[in-house]
């Protein structure tokens, strides 16, 4: 496996070079819902243990390109990346998402797919490629009759009726031991007066030791209960009558020659306890017979003609987690028999004309996971088929060994009539190497579509291993961006690699187009790391959205701890023409506003949220069009660039004001305003965001939500307030709500006019209080003692006064901090104020000191700490 070398030509010839001075292109961040299942026979095509469905990227794909544009994935897995930019050309499949798109935006885009794993580039390879549907068919007959005929008879085993027999079982299994060879066994079996049944699985338990009696207890006849189908907790011995757990027993073992690895193992005992056959057209269940355990004795003595797979498992968490049990090479998670027909398989998709043969292999690795000793036995499901634990390569106590045809024969007719619904494929490039090192020149790609690895969640290479040793190609695992102990990459390390694809990604995307990233993680802190990774790429994050896979809707993320399901990020690459201005405006005002409008061009104007079961539409407030993350983007983009931020946050709120419109909490360039207030008027309202109060600052925001609306006295709040404390995190220093208000809102004494935030809310809620002057007495007395929003220029005299009193309390912890005591409990925004004022003094030394004495898990779940620490290393030369 190496970068595909025909790269450079593809590009050349299917690409349109970037040319700044005619580039127009221009489009939001992609904001409208998406639910798309993953029941579709492309989908389904081939497992996987992660895959975004191919229906979802091409509403994306659609969005962002137009046909021809190069499209790259540098994580593709499974392909369905290119699947959907092939799809974007065929107008059915446009339609089934239930899109209007004329016929400038109907046509295929040209793919670039990277995977570090040859297995999934293998997979994606056989998704993208062109296939003779009709030859492919014949083909996988041909490989199924093929392996019927060598192997045929160890799937074979009594009727009902013969089994039942007194007699019969043990004496055809006598006559079966006799036999010397294959052919022997076929001629035996085909002398039989009756029909024979076909194994569709037989049912493997684990066996286990008595602590009192010290005899063998097989788990499946002792702790299952066959009727409902569950694992009892406890069970009796079934010899002594001793109550027994599954933890309280030891494992019996079992010592055996492997002739492969020309030594004896020990392995735990699997014993097999169900066949589940079919003769005719019915399917049959029973115990083992005599005959059916003298097939498998027969299959231990015979040799193995054909080339399989004895590697030692790679060192790794997940690889080797089975070694304990004596699973310590590939060949050890399949039964002979199961070995025996995968061998021939493979050697039988190997004689299929040129063509065809990649797509026979891919028909037969599909295999390679299902026939393993990873399935797991599930009584409540019809199908056996794949029935391992995704993520995994755990084997369990119950196991199913399936029959190759059981899983191919059903595979080979939907994977047919998946090629029948292709048309005519579109050129798609696939390579196997790291993100990290993509090959693609400068400024080539048009949009970039990714899934990346999410920290420790998953060990790609490992799990690939068993497809890889089938292919005799392995996953080199230097570069793959993953947190796993074994490979000494902890969340650091993981950052440095998605920095490093990050940045290859920035360098390949044409200025001014966008970037989706898919991302699946529950921590924080690894969300933490993307964020990160992102900024330093140079990326301006413009949408997140988390995907409710129940609801099959999206909505936005204000806040990490927020980060409890799949995210969508929209972040795009600045355009040239920012790039250069801001290197000759660094530093200043004119480089802070140019940013601002040039970021605010990119972000959603007015996203309708559809009517649902409420009676109007209404409009989705749009986070990052809200000042402070606006200033947050700001910073970022200065602190990413090594640049001196020129405006506090109180003078950046009151330049916004004076520069921009401002609706709903939210600020517009002058041309969007019209398009936001035409929208605004046609829907019922504007939805809020649900902000869950953490810490300091979402408490800030909380109250901007409340108080906004509705102005209210200590006492109306008050109670709300400490009904939303839960979820305030232990390291945060708690604060008053009194503090709070002082801080950042004003409050009415009841003296002069009445503010207009408050006489709004009053006039509008309170009939007998409309149309009176703002100074009328029975104003005055309803408005006294409310907390109010302030306007822009007097929140900004309240936030240089919080500074004040942020910056002083920051002293406090530098002190703590050159006395070597730990930061347990902080103000993080006291924190962020410091960093801030020592990143601007280019004090870099006082950043890594406080932030060394900070708890990493707590630095970690910090994205704007960690970019402050990160940068402060960097610049110091630590890093």
């Amino acid at each position: 496996a190496c970068p595909n070398p025909f790269l450079g030509e593809f590009i050349k010839h299917h690409g349109k070079p970037y040319d700044p001075a005619t580039d127009c292109y221009q489009r939001e961040p992609f904001a409208a819902d998406v639910s798309e299942g993953k029941n579709d026979p492309i989908y389904n095509a081939h497992s996987y243990h992660t895959k975004v469905p191919h229906k979802a990227i091409m509403r994306y794909i659609l969005h962002y390109t137009e046909p021809g544009d190069i499209v790259y994935d540098g994580f593709c897995g499974t392909g369905m990346t290119g699947v959907a930019a092939q799809l974007c050309g065929d107008r059915a499949a446009v339609e089934s998402l239930g899109l209007r798109v004329d016929a400038a935006g109907l046509g295929a885009r040209k793919a670039v797919l990277n995977d570090l794993s040859p297995a999934a580039t293998f997979i994606a390879y056989n998704y993208n490629t062109p296939v003779d549907v009709k030859l492919f068919e014949r083909e996988a007959k041909r490989i199924l009759r093929e392996v019927e005929a060598e192997c045929g008879w160890m799937y074979s085993t009594l009727g009902p009726t013969e089994t039942g027999h007194a007699t019969l079982p043990q004496a055809l299994a006598g006559k079966l031991a006799a036999c010397h060879t294959a052919d022997d066994i076929r001629g035996l079996l085909k002398s039989q007066p009756f029909t024979l049944g076909t194994i569709n699985y037989t049912v493997w338990s684990d066996v286990f030791v008595c602590a009192e009696c010290t005899r063998e207890v097989v788990f499946w006849e002792a702790a299952v209960d066959k009727t409902a189908g569950k694992v009892r907790d406890e069970f009796p011995c079934p010899h002594c009558g001793a109550l027994l757990t599954k933890r309280r027993m030891d494992r019996a073992w079992t010592t055996k020659f492997d002739r492969a690895l020309n030594q004896s193992v020990r392995q735990t005992k699997q014993v097999p306890v169900l066949v589940n056959y079919s003769l005719g057209k019915k399917r049959y269940e029973k115990t083992p017979d005599a005959f059916d355990l003298a097939v498998i004795a027969k299959i231990e003595q015979s040799d193995i003609p054909h080339w399989f797979p004895t590697d030692r498992m790679p060192e790794g968490e997940e690889s080797r987690r089975n070694d304990p049990y004596g699973i310590t090479h590939v060949h050890h998670f399949y039964t002979k028999r199961s070995v025996l027909t995968l061998t021939r398989a493979y050697e039988a998709a190997r004689t299929a004309p040129p063509n065809v043969i990649n797509y026979l292999l891919f028909t037969v690795q599909q295999a390679v996971l299902g026939l393993a000793r990873i399935s797991r036995y599930v009584p409540t499901h019809f199908s056996q088929v794949n029935q391992y634990l995704s993520g995994t390569l755990y084997v369990g106590s119950q196991v199913v060994e399936v029959s190759l045809n059981y899983i191919l024969n059903g595979k080979t007719h939907r994977l047919a009539a998946m090629l029948r619904r292709w048309g005519t494929p579109c050129p798609t490039l696939i390579e196997t190497a790291s993100a990290t090192t993509a090959g693609l020149s400068s400024s080539s790609v048009d949009y970039i579509f990714t899934d990346p690895p999410f920290g420790g969640n998953l060990m790609y290479s490992e799990l690939n291993f068993l497809w890889e040793a089938w292919l005799k190609v392995f996953t080199n695992n230097k570069p793959e961006a993953i947190e796993n102990s074994v490979q000494k990459k902890g969340l650091k390390e993981y950052q440095d690699l998605m920095t490093r694809c990050f940045q290859e990604y920035y360098r390949v995307l044409k200025p001014g187009r966008w970037m989706t990233v898919e991302f699946h993680n529950s921590q924080n802190r690894v969300w933490n790391a993307i964020q990160e990774s992102l900024q330093h790429a140079g990326f301006v994050v413009a949408d997140v959205r988390t995907l409710d896979k129940k609801q099959g809707s999206f909505k936005q993320v204000t806040s990490a701890n927020a980060v409890k399901q799949d995210l969508v990020i929209s972040a795009y690459k600045p355009n040239g023409g920012l790039e250069e201005r801001f290197k000759l405006v660094a530093g200043t005002e004119a480089g802070v506003w140019d940013f601002v409008r040039t970021h605010m061009r990119q972000l959603p104007v007015a996203v309708v949220k559809s009517a649902g079961k409420q009676s109007t539409s209404s409009l989705e407030l749009i986070a990052e069009r809200q000042p402070y993350l606006l200033y947050d983007r700001m910073v970022a983009f200065h602190v990413q660039r090594g640049v001196m931020i020129p405006l506090s946050a109180a003078e950046f709120y009151a330049g916004l004001a004076q520069r921009f419109s401002e609706r709903d909490g939210m600020y517009f360039l002058p041309e969007q305003v019209a398009e936001y207030d035409k929208k605004r008027i046609l829907v019922g309202g504007v939805e809020q965001l649900q902000v869950f109060i953490t810490g300091e600052a979402s408490a800030i925001q909380w109250l901007k939500q409340q108080l906004g609306p509705k102005p209210q006295t200590f006492q109306e709040i008050h109670p709300q307030f400490m009904q939303e404390l839960g979820g305030w995190q232990k390291f945060e220093q708690s604060l008053e709500l009194s503090e709070l208000l002082e801080q950042s809102f004003l409050r009415y004494d009841g003296k002069g006019e009445v503010p207009s935030q408050i006489h709004s809310y009053l006039s509008t809620n309170f009939k007998d209080l409309r149309n009176l002057p703002k100074d009328h007495e029975a104003l005055r007395a309803k408005a006294k003692d409310r907390w109010y929003v302030p306007d822009p220029n007097k929140a900004g005299d309240l936030e240089k006064l919080r500074e004040k009193a942020l910056l002083k309390e920051f002293a406090d912890y530098v002190v703590i901090a050159a006395r070597e005591r730990r930061l347990k409990v902080f103000r993080s925004e006291a924190v962020h104020a410091g960093f801030k004022k020592a990143w601007q003094e280019r004090d870099y030394a006082t950043i890594i000191a406080v932030a060394r004495k900070i708890p990493d898990a707590i630095l970690q779940e910090d994205a704007k700490l960690t970019m402050w620490y990160d940068q402060a290393m960097t610049r110091s030369g630590e890093h």
